[in-house]
């Protein structure tokens, strides 16, 4: 029976793990609670589940869930376990910075536009060809157009050769 008890305890934390991986957090959540009632919590395994829980509790947008577990497990008996809660715990509670609207990419909801729409954006369909502005092309004044020799081909020509003739005698 304790075999068995492993057994399931092992294929719902694998699949805790494997959900979370694939970024289906609900169900990651799901498989890790069955998960952390089949092991001992105490134990060291029974953290490690449960530092997978805090951080599946977060990416599926349960923040009190992952606090609370989180601040538990901040005084569980294994080292390691704390540890590694403490560190969750102030990344889980630090404040949310605010970004620029300028740092953002909007990115448009596809799903509700119509079929024509999404004909039209995906290039498909019959669609007549754009023609791009024309533009003038102002002339430059050469008056202003620096003209002097600055021999830096010369420096150039001679550093490429120096390399060259350098790699050559100590190859």
């Amino acid at each position: 029976m304790v075999s068995d008890k492993q057994e399931q305890f092992q294929i719902e934390y694998q699949k805790g793990k494997y959900t979370f991986e694939r970024g289906q957090y609900r169900l990651s959540v799901q498989h890790l609670e069955k998960a952390s009632q089949l092991v001992a919590l105490g134990s060291r395994l029974g953290g490690e589940v449960q530092i997978w829980l805090v951080t599946a509790y977060q990416a599926a947008s349960q923040l009190q869930e992952a606090i609370s577990l989180c601040r538990q497990l901040t005084k569980h008996p294994h080292p390691e376990i704390r540890k590694q809660s403490k560190r969750l715990l102030y990344i889980i509670e630090a404040p949310q910075l605010k970004r620029p609207r300028e740092w953002m990419s909007e990115i448009p909801d596809l799903s509700k536009a119509s079929e024509s729409n999404a004909r039209s954006l995906s290039g498909s369909g019959n669609s007549t060809t754009k023609k791009a502005p024309s533009s003038t092309i102002e002339p430059i004044d050469l008056s202003q157009v620096n003209t002097k020799d600055n021999h830096f081909i010369w420096v150039a020509l001679v550093l490429i050769l120096l390399i060259l003739g350098g790699v050559i005698w100590l190859g």
